[in-house]
C-alpha cells in the first residue's frame, strides 16, 4: 500500500494560531492536515512545521477537505462564533477531532467542529456542543453540558451536572462545582474555583471565584 493511500482524510485548519498548532498533535491516523487557512496576509504563503498557510480560497481549492475551525483566546473568545460563521461553510464540511488518548464515553455526545485534546475525559451523559475546544487533561463529568462555541482550557474539572453556556471561556486549571450554571459569554479565570452560578457576560476569578466584571445592567 502506498503512503498516499495510507494517509488520513484531508483536513484544513483555521486559523493558523496556537489552538491550530496544538491540533496537529491530535490528528492521529484519521486525518492529514493539508494546510492552515489564515486571514493575516503576513502568514499567507508561509509554512508552519512544513504545512503551508493559505488564504480562504483554499476551501474551494480543496473542496473535499474537511475543516477544523479553532479561533479564539481569552481576549477574543467572544468573537469565535462570528469568525467561524464568516467561513460560510456547510455543517458537513466541518470535522470533529479527538486525540487518540482522550477518553470519550459511548454515552456522551460531542458536537461537530469540536477539538478534544490529549488526556481529556468526557464521561457518561456529558454533552459537549459544536465548535468547542477542550484542552489537554480536562475532565467533563457525568451529565455536564458545555454550550456551542465554548473554549475550555487545560486541566479543568467540570463536575457533574454543571451547565456551561455558549461562547464561554473556561481558564486552565479551574474547577466548577457540581450543579453550577455558567451563563453565555462568561469568562472563568485560570485556577478559579467556581462554587456559585455565574451570570452571562460576567468575568470571575479566584478561590472561591469572585466577580471581576458583572454583566451589563447588574450591580
Amino acid at each position: 500500500m502506498s503512503a498516499a493511500s495510507q494517509a488520513g482524510a484531508a483536513l484544513l485548519i483555521f486559523p493558523c494560531n496556537g489552538n491550530a498548532i496544538e491540533a496537529l498533535d491530535c490528528l492521529g491516523a484519521e486525518w492529514t492536515c493539508v494546510g492552515f487557512v489564515d486571514d493575516a496576509t503576513q502568514k499567507q504563503g508561509g509554512a508552519v512545521y512544513g504545512i503551508p498557510v493559505h488564504d480562504r480560497t483554499a476551501f474551494e481549492r480543496w473542496p473535499l477537505a474537511r475543516v477544523l475551525a479553532v479561533p479564539g483566546s481569552p481576549d477574543s473568545f467572544a468573537h469565535r462564533r462570528r469568525a467561524i460563521e464568516s467561513l460560510a461553510l456547510p455543517r458537513e464540511r466541518f470535522a470533529t477531532v479527538v486525540h487518540p488518548s482522550a477518553q470519550i464515553s459511548p454515552r456522551a455526545r460531542i458536537g461537530f467542529n469540536t477539538l478534544v485534546m490529549a488526556g481529556a475525559v468526557v464521561t457518561s451523559g456529558a454533552d459537549v456542543g459544536s465548535h468547542c475546544c477542550i484542552l489537554p487533561n480536562t475532565v467533563v463529568h457525568h451529565d455536564a453540558s458545555i454550550g456551542d462555541w465554548t473554549l475550555v482550557g487545560a486541566s479543568v474539572t467540570v463536575a457533574g451536572g454543571v451547565r456551561i453556556g455558549s461562547n464561554c471561556y473556561i481558564g486552565s486549571a479551574s474547577s466548577i462545582r457540581n450543579g453550577v450554571r455558567i451563563g453565555d459569554f462568561a469568562l472563568v479565570g485560570m485556577g478559579a474555583n467556581v462554587v456559585a452560578d455565574v451570570d452571562e457576560d460576567s468575568r470571575v476569578a479566584g478561590n472561591p471565584a469572585r466577580i471581576l466584571r458583572a454583566a451589563a445592567g447588574t450591580n
